[in-house]
């Protein structure tokens, strides 16, 4: 062997040690460098307008409504369905909300905002309930009974108030989108973001301790704290460049906006779900083989049907945050929202083929597909150039998933 291929051997080795030892997905590391280099292209070709701190706040709360549903589809894709519903259910809700709050009823008065979004979560809890009886107990395929409910809540959406756009919502109801009190300003943004650094240095000591306790290989010591570090540095500057943003001819910081404090609640409870608790593992053993599942004693019926119902209630969610953004409601809402949920699952790491799937990596597809479209946004580039990219993106995507598959098996 020659002194060059020995020296790469050696290269090779040392890069395999220290990837083994830092312990982190090849996939998830391949989308962090994937979006760093999408952010300075489109800065560079948008002048440096990208990197501005406006657009990086109105980049975090367009990526919430994406994200959030992105958690649920990760749960549904995962489980080897498919739901194309997402958008029209989004856009249904969403109009059942603005108009129950809106509208002077007989008795004299509009609901407040508080039960109209029970209301709108409730609602779609029931139409994801209703997909999922039909896949589950009725053996629709997924795709069919999604397909025929993209056209029916769009249909419905329309019918709520024949089409007309419903405004104003309630002042209150409008900060949950993120407008121009939609945030919470710097001191209570450096507060959370302490707690976020005070939670992540909890949990690292918890984890160590927990792999000495039960006999498990621990990280290096410096890895953890690598981790830790570029964590916290992650947490202050997001927190730097929102502050960064000020409200209209002040200079008070608006902070973190509302609809991400509402996305990381979801990304929390959707991760405990899916991680700590029987149904999110048994959504996993779905995945990964449904004929073994049902026969080790799991209702997979039952799971299957909730899954679609947590999917219905996230859509629900996303509805109240769209439609407090826009201070209306509009029939168009979600239109071929669903593209961009189901690739920023894809894209995150969630196989086509079921099993596998996270939900940090569904949100960071999310942020990729909104960067994507908030850069051709800044560009001028057109509706239609615009969906065939996104179009692009999700062939890629897809195609990804099935070499990567293929590799790992």
């Amino acid at each position: 062997m020659s002194n060059q291929a020995q020296q790469a051997a050696v290269k090779e080795s040392a890069l395999t040690r220290f990837l083994r030892q830092i312990d982190i997905d090849n996939r998830m590391l391949a989308m962090i460098i994937a979006l760093l280099l999408i952010w300075v292209t489109l800065n560079i070709m948008t002048g440096g307008i990208f990197f501005t701190a406006r657009n990086m706040y109105n980049l975090a709360v367009q990526s919430s409504v994406v994200g959030i549903m992105a958690t649920g589809m990760v749960l549904v894709i995962v489980s080897r369905h498919i739901d194309l519903s997402v958008g029209s259910l989004l856009g249904f809700t969403g109009m059942v909300i603005a108009y129950l709050q809106v509208h002077v009823f007989p008795l004299g008065a509009a609901w407040n905002w508080p039960l109209t979004i029970l209301c709108g979560l409730a609602l779609g809890g029931f139409v994801g309930l209703w997909q999922g009886w039909w896949i589950s107990y009725r053996g629709i395929p997924s795709f069919v009974a999604t397909l025929a409910g993209l056209l029916m809540f769009r249909g419905a959406a329309y019918l709520v108030t024949d089409g007309r756009t419903v405004a104003p919502m309630d002042k209150t109801y409008q900060i949950l989108g993120g407008g121009i009190d939609g945030s919470i300003g710097a001191t209570w943004s450096w507060i959370l973001a302490g707690v976020a650094i005070a939670w992540m240095l909890t949990n690292t000591i918890m984890v160590r301790r927990s792999c000495r306790k039960y006999g498990f290989q621990v990280k290096p010591l410096w890895v953890q704290l690598l981790f830790l570090t570029i964590g916290a540095a992650l947490v202050c500057g997001f927190v730097l460049v929102m502050n960064a943003y000020y409200k209209p001819r002040t200079e008070i910081p608006r902070g973190i906006p509302v609809p991400v404090l509402i996305m990381i609640c979801v990304v929390v409870g959707m991760s405990l779900l899916a991680k700590i608790t029987r149904f999110g593992r048994y959504v996993f053993a779905i995945g990964g083989n449904p004929e073994a599942a049902e026969l080790s004693g799991i209702a997979v019926k039952k799971i299957t049907t909730f899954v679609f119902v947590v999917m219905g209630i996230l859509c629900g969610v996303a509805a109240v945050i769209t439609t407090a953004r826009l201070n209306a409601g509009a029939n168009s809402m979600g239109m071929l929202a669903e593209l961009n949920v189901i690739a920023a699952a894809v894209i995150g790491g969630t196989s086509l083929a079921g099993g596998q799937g996270t939900i940090s990596g569904a949100i960071l597809g999310a942020v990729i597909m909104q960067s994507l479209d908030s850069g051709m946004v800044l560009l001028g580039i057109s509706s239609a150039m615009r969906q065939l990219v996104i179009g692009a993106v999700l062939i890629l995507a897809v195609w990804f998933d099935v070499v990567y598959n293929k590799k790992r098996r």
